[in-house]
């Protein structure tokens, strides 16, 4: 699975870079290191990319500045930000700008090279999924847009799409919340919780011109998609 896999891997850490450089390729995926935002966006404009490892924090251009400004051009590309932030906020804002994961500093090698396999995996059955009909809406995970009949499409982020796509999945029945905060948010702590009723809300927002569409909260249990 690792092989011909292309990382972009942007830390302000001279040595911290190096260490997840060299652990990486050890597993075979080719690493390009990159020490600012803006080196980071050059090098990902330049070569073919599969998947981005972003620091938040960086000089000339932090983490979440780079991710909105590569989601302008790629939706779909997975994203990880390295952070030692924690706050709720803070995780919230880096999933509605585009993020897939993110890992707190300090972590463990094995656990970043299991996140970025499952994205990876995660990416290849995106790209595989048709159009999918919710009521009167047109759901494209693969382009992750969202259509009202004729009306103009409009995207969403990747938490969106792939929360959306999970309730999709099981439409009319409780979908797991734990389930879901593991397999999306990597854990089913209160943070990741918090921010799974953020992305909730916006869906529904996203959602309420079809009257006959509800996402509604069983409480304890998940949330329920009920559509046609």
């Amino acid at each position: 699975m690792n092989k011909s896999v292309n990382i972009l891997l942007a830390e302000d850490e001279p040595s911290l870079g190096q260490i997840i450089k060299e652990s990486l390729e050890t597993r075979s995926f080719k690493v390009f290191l990159a020490e600012n935002g803006e080196e980071a966006f050059n090098i990902y404009q330049n070569e073919t990319i599969d998947i981005l490892v972003l620091d938040v924090m960086m000089p000339k251009k932090d983490g979440f500045t780079l991710a909105k400004e590569i989601r302008l051009e790629n939706n779909i590309i997975p994203i990880i930000f390295l952070t030692a932030k924690s706050q709720t906020k803070d995780v919230v804002e880096g999933f509605s700008i585009g993020g897939n994961d993110y890992l707190k500093k300090p972590f463990s090698m094995e656990e970043l090279i299991v996140r970025i396999n499952n994205l990876l995996n995660r990416s290849k059955v995106q790209k595989a999924i048709p159009l999918s009909g919710i009521g009167n809406y047109n759901f494209d995970f693969p382009k992750q847009t969202l259509q009202y009949l004729t009306e103009e499409k409009v995207k969403l982020t990747h938490r969106e799409a792939h929360l959306l796509h999970h309730l999709l999945q099981n439409k009319n029945q409780v979908l797991d919340r734990s389930k879901v905060l593991i397999e999306l948010w990597g854990d089913d702590d209160f943070f990741n919780a918090r921010s799974m009723d953020v992305f909730i809300t916006k869906l529904r927002k996203k959602l309420k011109q079809d009257d006959a569409i509800q996402i509604v909260n069983v409480r304890g249990f998940g949330y329920k998609l009920i559509c046609d």
